[in-house]
């Protein structure tokens, strides 16, 4: 993200979560330093605080990004990344060679094999933005 956003000429700032506590110090530092967007690297308190996430962004008329579909579908702007029912199903396939005897370090590493891009379209207008035509027909969902 470093890479990419210094190429468009825009400025990251990073605001770590360690805990539940730090989310309102973290969104104002963040509004205080001049987001305009949000972008999330989901773990599990991600998870956990995403709807807490998506309502202070939304006071604020900030755009959220996420990493996985679940982002969108509570409200997020769009997300993208690996599916997770694909992973899931992935898993699935581990567990039954380990369960009919292949030792797990002899299993190759996988990575994920369907990435989805998720449009929220309702988000979109709340926020007053125009998703381009172009983007909303690569979109593998648009929740509308």
């Amino acid at each position: 993200m470093n890479r990419a956003s210094a190429l468009l000429g825009l400025q990251l700032q990073s605001i770590p979560l360690r805990n539940a506590g730090d989310l309102d110090p973290g969104f104002q530092a963040a509004i205080q330093g001049g987001a305009k967007a949000l972008v999330t690297m989901e773990d599990a308190l991600v998870v956990f605080l995403r709807p807490r996430i998506v309502a202070l962004a939304m006071r604020e008329k900030l755009p959220v990004v996420g990493e996985f579909r679940v982002m969108s579908a509570d409200g997020g702007l769009m997300s993208y990344g690996p599916s997770l029912i694909e992973m899931w199903g992935q898993t699935a396939g581990y567990i039954d060679k380990i369960f009919k005897g292949v030792k797990p370090g002899d299993l190759p590493i996988q990575a994920p094999t369907k990435f989805e891009l998720v449009i929220n379209l309702r988000t979109a207008k709340a926020l007053g933005l125009t998703i381009p035509e172009a983007l909303l027909l690569r979109a593998d969902e648009v929740i509308e």
